[in-house]
């Protein structure tokens, strides 16, 4: 976008901010994440296949460290990661995902279902005690505002039409402004975007806000104070592959979280959080291949699949944790 084309007038402006379109584009009539084959049709998440399971795994042991008597999903998908907790674990242990979508066909009868709104508007949770409420890959899906900094360094609300084409739009508004001044300072050079991630903030204080007791954690790619992208990370999956970000429905459309503005009690690497709890990646000993193959190949294949949770990429998530008391 040309950070010096002429701005639109708040009131005669033919596109929406980016915040509005996004919304739209994924939780509106027929949006991405009503689509019948669910976000799955499109990427991989770590809550899927054999490293979902190792994720439930290192749920479970958390579950049982916090003496933690239910699990709540928040954007659950299709239910992929419950459905790996329903297999492992006694049926003493409630399980509840909350997605935009219907109750899945087929999905484990164990498993509460609420559909929610979408974005950050939630269903009644029915305020959870003793539980742990996990948001996976949820907060890089909640509509943030976009702004870019114009000619003279004033960030602008960015507004977009139906095709992806931008233009500025008016000043930040002043909630938007302070959210900025605290948690992305400038100066903005002209051209500098910023992802304005009040909404996320106000969605995760209201999803604490619905918990009796028990841990709400977030994780999600993300980032600190210090350490903002320039140049944003608003982008694009179709088919399993990143593309421009068009807000037709026609694609997922997420960016990072600026996961210490959450305000956690404690934040940390997925590869740290899960080492913690026990899956490392570390190869089993060779001298194994020789005492017992079965079981050396059986070892080789975890240690796989807990690499693609804890290595670059998904290792690099944070998880964001408010304990609730």
């Amino acid at each position: 976008m040309d950070a010096t084309a002429e701005p639109l007038a708040g009131d005669n402006a033919q596109v929406r901010t980016w915040q509005q379109a996004w919304a739209d584009a994924l939780y509106g009539e027929g949006g991405f994440y009503r689509r019948p084959e669910g976000p799955a049709g499109h990427f991989a998440t770590s809550a899927q296949g054999a490293a979902g399971d190792l994720l439930a795994q290192a749920l479970l042991r958390l579950v049982e460290r916090e003496g933690l008597r239910q699990v709540v999903d928040i954007g659950c998908g299709r239910g992929e990661l419950l459905g790996a907790l329903a297999a492992q674990t006694a049926p003493g242990l409630g399980l509840l995902g909350v997605d935009v979508v219907d109750r899945p066909a087929g999905l484990d009868p164990r498993i509460g279902w609420l559909s929610s709104p979408g974005g950050p508007h939630l269903p009644d949770l029915g305020r959870p005690t003793d539980a742990l409420v996990i948001a996976h890959e949820w907060l890089d899906v909640v509509p943030c505002g976009i702004a870019r900094a114009d000619g003279t360094g004033v960030l602008r609300t960015v507004c977009v039409d139906h095709d992806g084409a931008e233009r500025p739009g008016d000043p930040l508004p002043s909630p938007d402004a302070a959210w900025v001044e605290r948690w992305w300072p400038g100066p903005h050079a002209p051209g500098a975007l910023v992802e304005v991630g009040r909404a996320r903030d106000e969605a995760f204080a209201g999803l604490v806000g619905t918990v009796g007791s028990g841990l709400v954690v977030a994780v999600d790619y993300g980032h600190r104070l210090g350490e903002r992208p320039v140049g944003g990370t608003l982008i694009g999956y179709r088919d399993g592959t990143a593309c421009p970000p068009v807000p037709d429905g026609s694609t997922d459309l997420t960016a990072h979280v600026a996961m210490d503005s959450l305000r956690p009690d404690d934040l940390g690497t997925q590869r740290e959080v899960l080492r913690d709890l026990g899956i490392d990646g570390s190869r089993p000993p060779v001298e194994l291949a020789r005492t017992d193959p079965p079981g050396y190949l059986a070892a080789l294949s975890r240690a796989s699949h807990a690499a693609a949770l804890t290595g670059p990429g998904p290792g690099d998530f944070l998880w964001a944790t408010r304990r609730v008391r």
